[in-house]
């Protein structure tokens, strides 16, 4: 299906991963994801409904879609997400979600019926301190709980890290050392720059820098690279003997834009081709009014840039007029 001539773009890449944000409301405020002034929510009229969340699912399935994540904002506040997940799981595609692990114990079932096999989990520090700073919330005993339930019933686990310069890079081998004796991977992700995030480069830790780190720790015979999958956002490593394994997405300094098959639809059902994209296509007026939306997906989807949203070199990248066009990161859908 990924090869389906109307779900390619102009540069010859497939899109078969849609990923849909099915809130803007979130119960944490994370300092990389909003302002710290919070943001002006989307009037629940001008969001998509359950039917419509599905309806459109449908259609890129129906185009080649064989995956589907969830995300937020915090997906699992939405009233009827267990009703989301359930009816997306029927749809014959690979359904994970990202969350930020506090409300899921109230879902492990629902996981389980809709087959959910995988989550990414958001956490940044394992300091206590240091979680309730950058989330502005004091959720870290029930985040810890939360990820020994979902361990306990056979979930893998992705844990999402976005390292800081002087806040948690300091906290990188403790983070690979969770890989010792568990089977889940840590994902450590370059801070990137959105609306509102207050982003500089000194606040960026690179890949190359996370290496070595992790190069003066372990010796060079028990780091081994991975292969990695197609489409894989993540350079992918692990400890020799450790269970789990640890990911870098670099995203600012090693961008993998050349393989990217992605594709992320608002919750209020404006598709983005590209993370990074200011530009928008409304999906969601045009079903309401009773319009087709293939259309508007396959012209989107020739429209996408090479390079994150046109942004192709450094100078654009870290041009704040460029970045503050986009949407804060919880609007967009991580």
């Amino acid at each position: 299906m990924e090869n389906n001539i109307q779900m390619q773009d102009t540069h010859g890449r497939g899109h078969s991963y849609l990923r849909i944000s099915i809130t803007e409301n979130c119960n944490l405020r994370c300092t990389y994801c909003m302002p710290a002034e919070g943001i002006s929510l989307t009037p629940k009229a001008h969001l998509m409904t359950a039917d419509e969340i599905v309806t459109i699912a449908q259609t890129f399935v129906n185009q080649g879609v064989n995956k589907i994540r969830l995300t937020g904002g915090e997906p699992l506040v939405r009233k009827d997400a267990k009703d989301i997940m359930l009816r997306l799981g029927k749809l014959g595609v690979e359904l994970t979600l990202t969350t930020n692990g506090i409300l899921v114990h109230d879902f492990i079932d629902t996981f389980k019926e809709a087959g959910v096999h995988t989550l990414n989990l958001s956490i940044d520090s394992l300091q206590k301190e240091k979680f309730n700073q950058i989330t502005r919330r004091n959720y870290f005993d029930k985040f810890n709980e939360n990820l020994e339930l979902l361990d306990a019933n056979g979930f893998q686990l992705k844990l999402n890290v976005v390292v800081m310069k002087g806040f948690n890079d300091n906290e990188i081998i403790d983070f690979i050392e969770l890989t010792k004796n568990r089977n889940i991977q840590i994902r450590f992700i370059e801070f990137m720059p959105f609306d509102g995030n207050q982003w500089n480069k000194e606040k960026l830790v690179s890949y190359a820098e996370i290496l070595s780190q992790v190069n003066d720790k372990y010796s060079v015979e028990k780091v081994e690279r991975l292969i990695d999958k197609p489409h894989d956002t993540a350079k992918n490593h692990k400890i020799a003997s450790y269970k789990g394994r640890f990911s870098v997405i670099s995203s600012v300094t090693n961008p993998f834009c050349s393989s990217c098959n992605r594709i992320r639809l608002t919750a209020d059902g404006k598709l983005k081709n590209c993370l990074f994209s200011n530009s928008e296509t409304d999906l969601l007026q045009t079903l309401r009014s009773g319009g087709a939306i293939e259309p508007l997906i396959f012209q989107n989807i020739k429209s996408k840039h090479a390079m994150r949203g046109g942004m192709d070199d450094d100078a654009k990248f870290q041009n704040p007029k460029l970045f503050s066009q986009n949407r804060s990161m919880i609007k967009i859908g991580g």
